[in-house]
């Protein structure tokens, strides 16, 4: 590595894994900043199926509102895995998950797109849906099969949403004023992913209707 004046150019810190905040560290830290967003949603979304009675419209305004978060969270765990399996040096020294959490990644994926899915689907067709199978049952399999696995993966990765998230929020003098941007951008996308929710939720809460005659 070569140093110019006894300092490091810029190029070559940004090679270094963990010193800009981005790559594997950033990607990480955005995953966990969503995760708690959507383990609040989530937490209240069941308050909400306890009392589905007095709190319908709610139940319909929060399970959309999800639809935002939770794609950004697939987005940056799937772009994480993408990384990896293509070779890069930084995401290879970063590591896979654990092997329980590779395995239940894609059932968590598929139950949350599922619950959302067949969710959507009820609050479009109304009461009184019908098929061979009716939308209602698949929606509450996918919530059992949801709940399950999001058990394992919740237990598995809460206790590092605190440093992680802490990490981003601490305001530490950036180097060569790299950082901060990137800090910038990650919170800027999980912003624009909660605004595209609410924006559904917004234009899809008054189906609750179709449901509440």
């Amino acid at each position: 590595m070569t140093v110019i004046g006894g300092r490091t150019p810029v190029s070559a810190v940004s090679e270094r894994p963990g010193t800009t905040s981005g790559g594997p560290e950033g990607n990480e830290r955005l995953t966990a900043a969503t995760g708690a967003v959507l383990l609040v949603l989530f937490a209240v979304e069941g308050v909400t199926i306890l009392f589905l009675g007095q709190l319908l419209t709610l139940h319909f305004f929060i399970g959309l509102l999800l639809i935002g978060p939770v794609c950004l969270k697939i987005g940056s765990t799937g772009y994480r895995f993408y990384r990896y399996y293509t070779g890069s040096p930084a995401y290879r020294r970063k590591g896979p998950p654990a092997p329980l959490l590779r395995v239940l990644g894609p059932p968590v994926v598929a139950s949350s797109v599922a619950v959302l899915g067949t969710g959507v689907a009820l609050a479009l067709l109304g009461r009184g849906t019908a098929g061979p199978v009716p939308v209602l049952l698949l929606h509450k399999a996918s919530f059992v099969c949801w709940a399950a696995v999001m058990t394992v993966h919740v237990l598995a990765y809460l206790w590092r949403l605190p440093r992680l998230i802490g990490a981003d929020l601490r305001r530490r003098p950036a180097r060569h004023g790299i950082a901060a941007p990137q800090r910038a951008a990650r919170w800027s996308l999980l912003a624009v992913a909660l605004g595209g929710g609410l924006a559904v939720a917004l234009a899809g809460v008054h189906l609750v209707a179709g449901w509440s005659r």
